[in-house]
């Protein structure tokens, strides 16, 4: 017995002292790292008790008064709940299950995805209608890179006030001295302030250009001769020019982390705005450890709708980011032009490239060299001259002439230095990249540059080694006309596995090759030593399609303000463009089509979607009704709410998706072959008087869409009809793994409110 005493203390005593040398060896690998605690709603009591509360949580698990006062960095507390602290791995496991959290994750960096656009939707200037006075009292923040007031398209000029519901306020710094009426306030938000160049972070100073540029798409007002050097010259304005801009910078040098997005979140929600546009994105997460999916909820709360980028990864698929339903998540797609920028060799070839290149001529013919022949032998052989990386090329072979590249890296991947930096800095007069495959996306050059296709760099290369004095010039960048909309090759496709039923992108917007403001205090190629300034520029990505889509939603909040998030969302996807050239990924890479801001105010129904469904998704989803409690304030400090969330006393969401969405989609498995789903739908009447509207499906050879009722009549605003779209049939070999189908509204007086059906199985093709 005494034996058994000892055995069982000496157990005890190395257990201990086991876990205690595997915590301090954890503490000693690995350094504190910011993590982000979220408890969900925030109470009604202050923030300053909000911060003292995370304080003593965090002391229970620390265990040491100054080290929990060291540790924790920020404390949420307007609107949502939760503090940031520099935690060890052990620790933010063991705060994870204390009473009240929702969840701990690890702080992360996003990426930010990155004229002539709103004549191409519709809103051609002075010709289309406008509430200017409610559109004035609308108030767009944006989560970016900070902005330049001094930019012409921000001019306050006839702007009254801030509108009465502004509460946010405009922090001056270093490089940004003031905020005006068009450019209501501006805060900048960098908790870990290690890494940046000196006085770039203590202000909102925009040093990038990305946040002038999206928040300009949104609202700048209307300024004439715009173009970058000269190419796409025209009038640059926003979709809604009368209404104000709050920036909120989240973004540097390093990227944009999460505790900072959810910290503007949180302010950007008590300031009083309307419309949120987020052009940044990362990889796809459970919603409750995603920043954006937290902050876009608590925003549709107080009836706030966050517009959100797909992300550049396409365009494979899976690609897409930013899942959540409650978030509108926007795909790039093309206008009706393009630049070239021909290249014409000594033999009369003639190349049409791409690239913005804003340089004339000044010689009908410059000497030619190719990577190859201009290797500098000192090297050593280190590195490939064939691509022009740098240290590979001479300069005495370079000087004052035109050197093609062949494909090699992307440009900008050997330490920041693409193909025109390093033949700039050994003074050559310009440069021809061969591009691996084809893009649409047009980027600024520091010398005379152009990408051609790479059939086109053969000939080229085979030109060169054909005669003694081969010549080339490159000529200015021109605009011409191509055939529009369609998905933007770089554009992230769905679809998603978060919430694998719900399609993703929801719908598409401008998003390629798009002109519109620039900071003063940032270069045109992002070079450090390129000291070009411009107050325009021509930026792509996800990023620039996201402001589109925010302006369409301020256009018609200005003629609906007191709808829903939801609503509003849903007479944009209803009212789409179909895609003009489509793609093998259908739906998967544009949602519902483009955006028609026109139609939009317009749409006859709506799908509209209140907070307690979007919790009984969450239970359908999987999501526990503790965590879902304190999504909305479930807990013992919070008066806001007295109700107690529990997943089983409420019905969930039905059918196949569980959401009244204004799409329809399931991911089915491989081994499928028979069909069979249901999508239960309601929507509110939105038009004037009594209607009647007869239900329309396109649909494949094989797959039968049966809608019930077909016909519903509506005899005032606001009624609410149900229906179902039932899904059947066998999945033909010939379907592949995309299958796209629709059901479209027509009351026969204008409203067409359509619907895409998209069903998808993991075939190899697909994977």
């Amino acid at each position: 017995m005494v034996s058994n005493q000892r055995l069982r203390l000496f157990l005890l005593c190395f257990c201990l002292v086991n876990n205690a040398f595997i915590a301090a060896t954890e503490d000693k690998n690995d350094e504190r790292k910011p993590y982000i605690v979220y408890m969900g709603e925030a109470t009604e009591n202050s923030h300053v008790e909000a911060a003292e509360n995370h304080h003593n949580l965090l002391l229970s698990v620390i265990g040491d008064e100054s080290k929990a006062r060291e540790v924790k960095m920020y404390s949420y507390g307007k609107n949502i709940n939760g503090f940031v602290a520099r935690l060890f791995p052990h620790e933010a496991e063991k705060l994870s299950r204390e009473e009240g959290v929702v969840s701990v994750f690890k702080n992360t960096q996003r990426q930010l995805h990155t004229t002539r656009s709103w004549d191409f939707l519709g809103l051609v200037e002075s010709k289309y209608k406008r509430s200017v006075a409610i559109e004035s009292n609308i108030i767009v923040g944006v989560l970016d890179t900070g902005i330049d007031v001094d930019s012409p398209s921000f001019n306050d000029k006839g702007v009254g006030p801030p509108p009465a519901k502004w509460k946010g306020k405009c922090v001056t710094g270093n490089n940004f001295t003031r905020c005006n009426n068009k450019v209501l306030g501006a805060k900048y938000f960098r908790l870990q302030q290690e890494g940046l160049p000196d006085g770039e972070g203590d202000s909102a100073a925009d040093y990038d250009g990305h946040g002038t540029h999206t928040s300009s798409t949104i609202a700048g007002v209307s300024v004439s001769s715009a173009s970058l050097f000269g190419i796409a010259n025209g009038t640059a304005r926003g979709g809604v020019p009368s209404a104000r801009i709050a920036a909120y910078k989240v973004c540097w040098d390093s990227g944009c982390t999460d505790m900072d997005m959810l910290a503007a979140f949180d302010e950007a929600i008590s300031d009083g705005v309307d419309i949120i546009s987020i052009s940044i994105g990362g990889a796809s997460l459970p919603f409750f450890e995603d920043p954006i999916a937290i902050g876009a909820f608590h925003a549709m709360k107080r009836g706030i709708l966050t517009m959100c980028s797909a992300g550049n990864n396409g365009p494979g698929l899976f690609t897409v980011s930013n899942l959540a339903p409650w978030v509108m998540t926007v795909a790039a797609n093309s206008l009706d032009r393009k630049f070239e920028t021909v290249v014409k060799l000594g033999n009369g070839l003639t190349a049409f490239g791409i690239s913005l290149n804003g340089f004339n001529p000044r010689k009908k013919m410059y000497p030619l060299t190719s990577g190859s022949l201009a290797s500098n032998l000192s090297a050593g052989g280190y590195g490939e001259p064939s691509t022009c990386e740098p240290g590979t090329l001479g300069e005495d072979k370079v000087m004052g002439k035109v050197v093609y590249c062949e494909a090699g890296r992307e440009e900008g991947g050997n330490g920041g230095q693409g193909q025109d930096h390093v033949v700039r800095s050994l003074k050559g007069a310009g440069v021809i990249v061969q591009l691996l495959e084809p893009t649409d996306m047009a980027t600024s050059t520091l010398i005379a540059g152009s990408y051609v296709f790479f059939e086109d760099g053969t000939k080229i290369t085979e030109y060169i080694n054909s005669t003694k004095n081969p010549q080339a010039v490159i000529f200015k960048t021109k605009t011409t006309k191509m055939l529009a909309p369609s998905i933007s090759s770089f554009s992230a496709r769905g679809p998603q596995r978060i919430s694998p039923n719900i399609l993703k992108p929801d719908i598409s917007a401008p998003g390629l090759n798009i002109l519109a403001a620039y900071s003063k205090l940032a270069s045109v190629t992002g070079y450090p030593d390129d000291n070009r300034r411009t107050l325009f520029s021509i930026m792509s990505g996800t990023s620039m399609a996201c402001p589109h889509a925010a302006a369409a939603a301020a256009y018609v909040k200005s003629f609906h303000p007191d709808w829903s998030p939801a609503a509003i969302k849903s007479a944009l996807m209803t009212t789409a463009t179909p895609m003009r050239i489509k793609g093998n990924e259908a739906e998967l890479s544009y949602g519902s089509g483009q955006i028609n801001p026109r139609r939009a105010i317009h749409p006859g129904l709506v799908y509209d979607i209140t907070e307690d469904a979007y919790l009984r998704f969450l239970c359908k989803e999987g999501y526990n009704s503790t965590s879902i409690g304190l999504l909305i304030g479930n807990n013992k400090n919070n008066t806001r709410t007295k109700k107690e969330y529990k997943c089983e006393n409420f019905k969930r969401g039905l059918g196949s998706d569980g959401l009244n969405y204004p799409s329809m989609h399931k991911q089915v498995t491989s081994t499928d072959t028979k069909v069979s789903e249901v999508f239960y739908r309601t929507v509110r009447n939105v038009g004037y008087g009594p209607s009647t509207y007869v239900a329309r499906v396109w649909a494949p050879k094989g797959l039968r869409v049966e809608v019930v009722p077909k016909v519903m009549s509506f005899e005032r605003p606001g009624e609410k009809k149900n229906f179902k779209v039932v899904i059947d049939g066998v999945w033909d070999e010939t379907m592949k793994g995309i299958v796209s189908a629709s059901v479209e509204w027509d009351d026969s007086r204008g409203h067409l409110v359509r619907s895409p059906i998209l069903l998808f199985r993991s075939d190899n093709d697909y994977r």
